[in-house]
Formats: C-alpha cells, sequence, structure tokens
C-alpha cells in the first residue's frame, strides 16, 4: 500500500492518501460552499474529472468554478451530451455525431432521417429536465480502441466508429450518463444534477465534418450557463439582438436590400445606407491623410500568373474567381496587396523613402458558400479599407504601433472597446519559419511596447504572415473582429521588393497588411445592430426633419429647410397633410436624430421646435441655434476621442 504524500491543494498543503481523487483533496482545502461550486480541478495546465485520481505528478491542485471560462466550457460540452441522450431516447433512430462547447453554448450534430421541429425541441429540452432531476453521476471509462470501435458498431453508431478509426490511437476514453455512452476526451461536470440552466435555441443544417460531399446532418444548438440568473440574461441579449438585427432594420431604414436576380452576398446599397457609407468612407479617406498614407488604385482582375506567384493560387484558390480575356485567365481580386506591391515596385525607393503606406477602399470578391451568406455580416462582393505599408525592418516596430492607435482612435468615436489576438502560422503557409518567427516577434513586440494585453490564437494566421487581430465588443456585449494587421516577410521575397539602404545596397522591405474598420459591409452590419438603427448624428444619413403642423406653415419649412442645407446640416421636410403626431412617430421609428416643428408661433417667430428622437423637447429656438444643436451633436463623439469633425 502506498503511503499517503503532501501535495498543495487551494494554497495549502494537505496530506492525501494514495489513489485519492481530485474531489478528495479539494475537499480538504476548500470551504462548503467553494466546493460546491467546483466543477473541475485543474492540474498545471490540465483539467481533470473531480472524481479522476489525483495523477502522480501531480504537485498543486485547484478548483475550476461553474462561472470560470472554463467551468462554462464543461457545463455546456456536459449539457450537450444529455441533450443528445435526450435525443436518442425519444428518436432511437438518430445517430450522433459530435457535440461541443461553442462561445455561449453548445451544439450537437444528429443523422435523422427527417426535421426536428420546434415541437421536438420542446420535447428533447423536457427529457433533459428530468435527466437533470435524476442526477445521475457522469463515468469516464478507458478501453481499448477496438472494443469501443465494437461497442458503437453495435450500436449503429458509424459516425464515432469512423472517428475512433481517423482517431488511430489505442485506447479511447468514453463517458457515460444513465444509459448513454459517447466518445469523448472529457472532463465532465461530475453529475447531471449541476446542469441546471439550458435552453435549447435553434436548428440547422451542417455537412459532416464541414464537406458538402458528406451527409448533410442536422445541427441542434442551445446555450447554457452556470446559473438560471446568468441564463435569463443571456436570453434577454438574445432577444434584444432579435430586435437589432441588421437584415429587418436595413428594410425597416430602406438602407440595403438583397436581390435573387443579383445574386446571392451581393449588395444594393439604397440612398440612405449609401450615405452612410459615404460619410464613413470620406472619414478614413481623411483620417488616412492625417496619417501620412497616399492613395493608390489598382484594377477588379490581375493575371492568374500574379496570383501564383503571390501563392494565392495555391493557398486561396477556392475562396477567389476566375475568368478569361483573349485565352488569358484572370483572377478576380480577394484583396489588393497585390497592386499595391507592383505600385510600390514602379520606382526604387530609398531607405529615405520609407515607409510607404498606400491606401485604397477597394472592391474585393470571395467565394463564400451559399450556407454561410448571412445579410451584411457575410457578403461577397465588399470594400476593404485597405492599407499595405512598406518599411524597414527597424522602423517595424512603430508601424505597428501606428496601426494599433489609429484603430483605437477610431473605434473611441463609435464607442467600442476591443481587445487583442495574435494569430500564428497556420498549417496551409508560405515562407521560411525564420521569417515567420520575425514577424511574429514583431507583433508580440509592438503590443508589449504598448503595454497592451493579447491573447496567442494557434494556426489562424494568414497564409503569408501572422496577425493582430482586433475584436470589438458592441452594445449587448457580443465580440465582432474588424480591424487586423498583419506581418509579411514572404511576399516582399516573392516579388522581389527592394530599397536602397544607406550602405548603397539593395535592402528588402517588410510589408504590413491592415484594415481599420475591414469590409465596409460588415462593418455598417455591426453598426446597425450596435445603435439599434439610431446613428450617432454624424453619420445619420437624415439628421433633422421638419415637420409642420398644417399646410399653411409650408413656405416656411421650405425656407427653414433651405438654411439648414447651406449650414451643412443633413435635412428634409415633410409636408404631407398628416396629423404632427403621426409625423413625428414616423420620424422616431425611422432613428432621425432631430425633429423640427413648425406651427403658427414658429412662422412668426422665425424659428423652429426642436424635439430629439429620445423623447425630450428642448423647445422654441431660432433656425442658427437649431442649426448649432445639430453640428454640436454631431462633433461630440470626435471631441471624446480629441479628433476633429469637418463633414458635410
Amino acid at each position: 500500500m502506498q503511503p499517503a504524500r503532501q501535495i498543495e491543494v487551494a494554497g495549502q498543503q494537505v496530506s492525501v492518501e494514495a489513489g485519492a481523487s481530485c474531489a478528495d483533496a479539494l475537499k480538504l482545502a476548500l470551504s462548503g460552499k467553494q466546493f460546491k461550486n467546483a466543477v473541475l480541478a485543474r492540474c498545471g495546465e490540465t483539467l481533470l474529472d473531480l472524481s479522476a485520481p489525483i495523477p502522480a505528478d501531480c504537485a498543486e491542485l485547484s478548483a475550476v468554478s461553474a462561472d470560470s471560462p472554463e467551468g462554462l466550457s464543461v457545463i455546456r460540452h456536459s449539457t450537450a451530451h444529455l441533450m443528445a441522450e435526450a435525443v436518442k431516447k425519444l428518436f432511437p433512430a438518430a445517430k450522433v455525431t459530435i457535440g461541443p462547447a461553442v462561445e455561449n453554448g453548445f451544439y450537437y450534430d444528429f443523422d435523422f432521417e427527417r426535421p426536428f421541429t420546434p415541437e421536438d425541441l420542446e420535447a428533447i429540452e423536457a427529457e433533459m429536465v428530468r435527466a437533470v432531476g435524476a442526477d445521475k453521476p457522469f463515468a469516464c471509462e478507458t478501453m481499448a480502441s477496438a472494443e469501443a470501435r465494437e461497442r458503437f458498431a453495435a450500436q449503429g453508431e458509424t459516425y464515432k466508429v469512423e472517428l475512433i478509426d481517423d482517431l488511430g490511437v489505442p485506447t479511447v476514453s468514453v463517458y457515460t450518463q444513465g444509459g448513454f455512452s459517447d466518445l469523448c476526451r472529457g472532463p465532465h461536470v461530475p453529475r447531471t444534477g449541476l446542469l441546471k440552466a439550458f435552453k435549447l435555441t435553434t436548428v440547422a443544417g451542417a455537412y459532416w465534418r464541414g464537406d458538402e460531399k458528406n451527409p448533410q446532418l442536422q445541427r441542434i444548438y442551445g446555450t447554457a450557463w452556470a446559473n438560471p440568473k446568468d441564463l435569463k440574461q443571456y436570453l434577454d441579449r438574445l432577444e434584444e439582438a432579435k430586435k437589432r438585427d441588421h437584415r429587418k432594420l436595413g428594410v425597416a431604414l430602406d438602407l440595403f436590400s438583397f436581390h435573387e436576380d443579383v445574386g446571392g452576398g451581393m449588395v444594393l446599397w439604397h440612398p440612405n445606407g449609401a450615405l452612410v457609407r459615404a460619410i464613413l468612407e470620406d472619414f478614413e479617406r481623411k483620417e488616412h491623410l492625417k496619417r501620412g498614407y497616399k492613395f493608390v488604385q489598382g484594377p477588379l482582375i490581375l493575371k492568374r500568373e500574379l496570383w501564383e506567384k503571390s501563392g494565392h493560387y495555391d493557398n486561396y484558390r477556392e475562396n477567389m474567381y476566375f475568368t478569361e480575356i483573349d485565352e488569358q485567365a484572370y483572377g478576380i481580386k480577394p484583396m489588393n496587396c497585390l497592386s499595391h506591391m507592383l505600385i510600390y515596385k514602379s520606382r526604387l525607393k530609398s531607405y529615405r523613402d520609407l515607409p510607404q503606406r498606400y491606401f485604397e477602399l477597394g472592391v474585393v470578391h470571395r467565394h463564400e458558400k451559399s450556407g454561410v451568406l448571412h445579410g451584411l455580416l457575410r457578403v461577397r462582393s465588399f470594400t476593404q479599407d485597405d492599407a499595405h505599408i512598406l518599411c524597414r525592418p527597424d522602423q517595424l516596430r512603430e508601424e505597428i504601433i501606428g496601426v494599433v492607435k489609429f484603430v483605437r482612435d477610431v473605434m473611441d468615436i463609435f464607442g467600442f472597446n476591443f481587445t487583442a489576438e495574435i494569430s500564428t502560422r497556420p498549417e496551409k503557409s508560405i515562407g521560411s519559419d525564420e521569417d515567420w518567427e520575425r514577424a511574429t516577434d514583431a507583433l508580440k513586440d509592438a503590443l508589449d511596447h504598448m503595454g497592451m494585453p493579447y491573447e496567442i490564437n494557434a494556426g489562424d494566421g494568414a497564409f503569408y504572415g501572422p496577425k493582430i487581430d482586433i475584436k470589438i465588443k458592441d452594445a449587448l456585449e457580443r465580440s465582432w473582429q474588424c480591424a487586423t494587421v498583419q506581418c509579411d516577410f514572404t511576399l516582399p521575397e516573392r516579388f522581389d521588393l527592394a530599397y536602397i539602404g544607406e550602405d548603397g545596397n539593395r535592402h528588402r522591405p517588410v510589408m504590413l497588411h491592415r484594415v481599420i474598420l475591414g469590409s465596409i459591409e460588415r462593418f455598417m452590419g455591426v453598426l446597425i445592430e450596435h445603435f439599434a438603427g439610431a446613428f450617432p448624428v454624424w453619420l445619420a444619413p437624415v439628421q433633422a426633419r421638419i415637420l409642420t403642423v398644417t399646410d399653411a406653415q409650408n413656405a416656411h419649412a421650405e425656407k427653414a429647410l433651405r438654411f439648414f442645407q447651406e449650414q451643412g446640416i443633413r435635412a428634409e421636410a415633410d409636408l404631407r397633410n398628416e396629423k404632427l403626431g403621426y409625423k413625428v412617430r414616423e420620424a422616431q421609428l425611422e432613428r432621425i436624430p432631430f425633429m423640427f416643428v413648425i406651427g403658427d408661433k414658429e412662422v412668426e417667430a422665425d424659428s423652429v421646435n426642436v424635439r430629439v428622437r429620445t423623447g425630450a423637447d428642448v423647445g422654441l429656438v431660432p433656425l442658427a441655434e437649431a442649426a448649432r444643436i445639430v453640428r454640436e451633436a454631431a462633433e461630440e463623439p470626435f471631441k471624446r476621442g480629441g479628433m476633429s469633425y469637418s463633414f458635410s
């Protein structure tokens, strides 16, 4: 019999018996409340079931609470197993595939003969509730792969058999709760009774392993949380998100539309939406000029040989469109970097000429599968606020810092907080290990110098270089990836870009690929949902609407309209013979920031009565004062960020 040993548990030295479980050790150091909130144990970087024996080499053990990121992830994954158990009980012919935790929830894919209905989801959820009440343990069993394969084959679970065959390992772990067993690495919560805050949300189609050549499955999505309060808050956010859906607001506010006659993922911008875009783009051009960027423009299509030279043809071809002209193959550009490199190369540069910062609002096309198209957030034709900075290696840190500061200044105007992550080399990539290491180190060095925290997103870089991805948080605390800066030593090498150094010799520049807003279409979708369609005054397509009480005020309204337009205010007049309350309500529904009401009193005083879309009533003011109120409201976000406002 092995003697007891000393380990550190939650900051305390405790003595544990040989073969003791993680739960046994945690009970010695945690209060009853702390232990009740624990769903996992952690030893170093390894997460363990509470029922698992303490590893022989474990010197320090800690608890993972239900409301921690790791705790929530295991709750969600365990709830996916709970759902699969319920599906198998209610629909025995359904075959199970995989069921991971995802952000804010989980899903499980099933192969079943007919679509699951909303009534099916209700029945599945009710069965899950019963399983929670039974408080069944999650038990882990390690078995030979051959034995596991035989078990799942006997159950007709062909997808599990395929997974075991692909793993090619001698043993696998199988988790069982009640009468349901699943191939799984784990870990899991100790018992089903801990899964008390979940909701099944939607059903969608999915291909096995994401390949459209494979069978189409049904994916049931759900959400799970540490407690009912957090679940309710999340469901409330979902309801608010539905109200803010940019696809619905895009129609309601007459911003944009999609038409099958045009093609999927191709946006038609209506006057209001096109005007918002134009204001955004004007803002971007001015801000880039302030920061030393030069405007450039390249063609929409380039010869295939160029895409082969850059590596796009081998590494990005499935996302591109190709055409043929005079028996010559051309690629429709999915990005703008090739033209920018050729512009750089058109004249030999000195070290004194660097950095060169080229900016283009470039229209690009990418082949997205129809199943992933989603309003403005995922389209096939879009405009990028794309820039490429070619600089000396010794300038790299300051240029990266300059881009990140540019992002910070812009996001402050919209009220977005953001975080950063560094995405490293993917499997499918070009360039030497040395260049990838240099590029990754440069990105880390810049963020470290700024004191900006970041996470590593392993394997998600571009095929030609690592990148900093900026994730913004909107009004509903949802995360969106918009801005990015990519560090590239490889394409300058492939295109033989050079500058003459101080020593008179040719040297290789480094290239930064970067966007600030990213796709204008995607950013517009994010803005619509962030502001619930109520654009800030500087962006609103109509900043003020003049509303008359009766036809008797129409002449004064037309005079006021001309005045406001001359003052640079985007105004319009509603002279319809409708009740004032109806006009006001309509303007509020259209999210127009200001309403200028004109009745007999306002005509006599050569004024307007100013109302705000929030319901506030400023009162009777002269026309010049009304124009000042609008201008100040438009300037406010820029003053907050220490920037200037100069739009008309």
